[in-house]
């Protein structure tokens, strides 16, 4: 079995390929943010882009962009991974190089057509052609099936050279999990016109993506940086992540429960989802915080030894895992668990409460860790033995993970309007819908979440800069 990841200049096609991913994903989320300021600008000043460019196709793009971004990156990360863990290439890189270009294709044609076609008519065609209509899986129905057959591909590359090479437990993780991310993607693909039923399985593959399958790849790869930078034991970030396994399909498919609350299913999903949605990020955590307790601990030792002890090969990432940690705590449990329970639910459903726990949960449980996985593929593309943090890329992530952070607080107040005034007060009418939107508290929420929305645009722009600039100074550094 594998103990320790050598950092070598890429030498698989494997890895040649997750840069390939990496480029797209990092252009996707931009695109992102971009369609997110234009939603914002048009939250405060509806005329802006009126009959031009529609605020719902804003959002569409805006969160469909999301969700592809961090597949991208996810794919680019296991092909990354992939020779450090089996020790060998992928078994087609072939099909995996026309499995991308086909994906990115489709994508590159879905993102057109929802921003020049934008709506259709209400008939089926619309659904194949132009938007399913699905928040997070708005994709055409052609596009799904394509989506499933790229999938396809890559789980079965990824399986197979698993069975050739070696099998450690981050990889053995890894294989399960992709299994589940495939198949729950099905549970959306049929149509029902019972909506009580259409949302019932819609659920199914968002929040078992993101609060199951998700949460454990974050942990698979989680566990394989830390040994790579820090020389984080094996047995230990492998047993955490058998527990996180344990943990998170258990809590996070009960925990499935908290978005049953109001859409007609039986009222004991009530107490489940609100007692297990909660202790999803737990084991995730304690991983960090275990791995950093004994990293910490080693170098007290080593200091008392006078020996210079093991220091950190990649400054950036390490800064981005450790983000990952807290962002994970504080978005997905904290924020996750304010408006969890049916008893507060009831009020804050639906309210700008959920739109911060989205930024902040997103953010911090998956983008930080990808982000973090780019800068390890940068320094293995350059083959340098030690990356450390440059002025720029301080400041691209505390101004990322600032505006991130100021977005979410922003709405947090804005939904509290909303809970005291739409919903405690004026009896969530659509009166009071209307009257919450123009009250003092929400106006100046969403102005603050358009000026954190600004400064986190300015810090994506540094980190891509960043990123393109880094490894060569390194490598110029270490010659």
């Amino acid at each position: 079995m594998l103990t320790s990841i050598k950092t070598n200049e890429l030498k698989f096609e494997s890895q040649k390929i997750g840069m390939m991913y990496f480029r797209v994903a990092i252009i996707l989320f931009g695109a992102q943010l971009l369609m997110g300021l234009i939603a914002a600008v048009q939250f405060l000043y509806p005329s802006f882009l009126f009959e031009i460019f529609d605020f719902s196709v804003a959002r569409t793009v805006h969160i469909n962009a999301l969700v592809v971004w961090m597949l991208y990156a996810m794919i680019g990360s296991v092909y990354y991974m992939i020779p450090d863990e089996t020790g060998r290439e992928v078994v087609a890189p072939g099909i995996a190089k026309l499995a991308f270009w086909v994906l990115t294709a489709a994508v590159t044609v879905v993102v057109l057509v929802y921003i020049f076609i934008q709506v259709g008519p209400g008939t089926e065609s619309s659904i194949w052609l132009i938007n399913e209509g699905r928040e997070y899986l708005a994709a055409p129905r052609w596009a799904d099936i394509g989506i499933v057959v790229v999938v396809l591909v890559f789980y079965f590359n990824v399986f197979a050279t698993y069975l050739k090479g070696e099998r450690t437990g981050i990889m053995t993780v890894m294989v399960a999990n992709l299994l589940a991310l495939a198949g729950l993607y099905l549970a959306g693909m049929g149509y029902t016109d019972n909506i009580s039923m259409d949302q019932y399985w819609w659920w199914w593959v968002i929040h078992l993506w993101v609060e199951a399958t998700w949460e454990v790849f974050v942990g698979t790869l989680a566990a394989y940086a830390l040994i790579k930078i820090i020389g984080a034991k094996r047995e230990i970030v492998e047993m955490w992540l058998w527990i996180e396994v344990l943990m998170l399909f258990g809590s996070g498919i009960l925990g499935l429960g908290h978005h049953y609350f109001w859409i007609g299913t039986p009222e004991y999903w009530w107490e489940i989802g609100a007692l297990f949605s909660a202790l999803e990020p737990v084991p995730l955590i304690a991983m960090f915080v275990h791995v950093l307790y004994d990293w910490g601990k080693e170098q007290g030792i080593a200091k008392a030894k006078g020996e210079p002890g093991t220091v950190s090969s990649n400054t950036p990432a390490m800064t981005w895992l450790v983000a990952n940690a807290f962002g994970n705590f504080l978005g997905a449990g904290i924020w996750g668990f304010f408006h969890t329970l049916p008893q507060v639910n009831i009020y804050t459903h639906g309210t700008q409460f959920t739109s911060a726990h989205g930024h902040l949960s997103f953010f911090g449980a998956y983008a930080t860790i990808l982000i973090g996985m780019m800068y390890l593929a940068i320094q293995g593309t350059y083959g340098v033995k030690r990356m450390k943090s440059t002025s720029l890329s301080k400041w691209a992530a505390f101004l990322t993970m600032f505006g991130v952070m100021g977005m979410g607080i922003a709405l947090t107040i804005s939904g509290y309007e909303q809970v005291l005034v739409e919903r405690a007060e004026l009896g969530a009418t659509w009166n009071a819908f209307f009257t919450a939107q123009n009250l003092t508290w929400m106006v100046q929420g969403l102005a603050w979440r358009l000026v954190m929305g600004v400064v986190t645009f300015v810090g994506f722009a540094l980190l891509v800069v960043d990123l393109l600039s880094i490894g060569k100074n390194a490598q110029a550094a270490e010659r």
